[in-house]
């Protein structure tokens, strides 16, 4: 399901609300039609949209509205969660806190899908670290590892912290400072205490955005440095 504003499912409905409001402080409109698209905020000439599932999903959206708009994205991520499942009729079954931890790293796992968006002198992107619910129910729609159990909502507990980023030199500070270079991706990986996987997609990124830079190979590796 897709409204147009940036819900993607029925998932995200009080996790989406929660954040709208916070963002509609006095002087903003909410639910605004701009160029044919639902906005969630309207701040003056400043977009902001509001995504907390998967970039992909909105990559036309932004793109379309950005040659002409200021536009901010915010992406909620949770630094802690906690699971809660309830019954069909609403009532808590049992409450644990997920083993899962994001940090700011793990946005790359979003920007993959629009990795050059930063370069646009009309795009930024806003990463909320959040503490957050996840409510789910066994209505046999889950999928067979949950057994049956299906996420219907996610709530917000806390806003731990936030960070902005309006130009890609901006994510250079997750490059660790101690970490020497040139550097392979594993080596960013143990300097940042992330998967490799991670430390993969956060060089493509990086290198989309024009802020890194291959210089060379390490057997089978690449070499990046950043690209000042």
């Amino acid at each position: 399901m897709n409204n147009g504003s940036g819900i993607g499912t029925l998932q995200e409905r009080s996790l989406h609300a929660t954040i709208k409001q916070l963002y509609n402080t006095p002087g903003t409109k909410t639910e605004v039609k701009v160029d044919g698209f639902v906005i969630d905020v309207v701040k003056g000439d400043l977009l902001i949209e509001i995504q907390t599932r998967k970039f992909s999903a909105i990559k036309d959206k932004l793109f379309k509205l950005m040659k002409n708009h200021p536009i901010r994205l915010v992406h909620p991520m949770p630094m802690e969660k906690w699971v809660i499942r309830q019954s069909l009729d609403g009532r808590e079954i049992s409450r644990r806190k997920s083993p899962k931890k994001m940090n700011l790293a793990h946005i790359f796992e979003e920007l993959v899908s629009i990795p050059t968006f930063i370069i646009h002198s009309n795009f930024e992107l806003e990463v909320l670290l959040t503490k957050e619910e996840e409510i789910r129910v066994k209505d046999g729609k889950g999928s067979w590892r949950r057994r049956g159990w299906s996420s219907v909502d996610r709530r917000l507990i806390e806003i731990v912290d936030r960070h902005l980023y309006s130009n890609p030199t901006d994510f250079l500070q997750m490059i660790p400072s101690s970490l020497e270079e040139p550097f392979t991706t594993r080596s960013l990986a143990e300097a940042a205490d992330i998967p490799r996987r991670l430390a993969q997609k956060m060089t493509y990124c990086m290198r989309k955005m024009e802020i890194l830079k291959v210089v060379g190979k390490e057997g089978n590796a690449h070499l990046y440095k950043k690209n000042q």
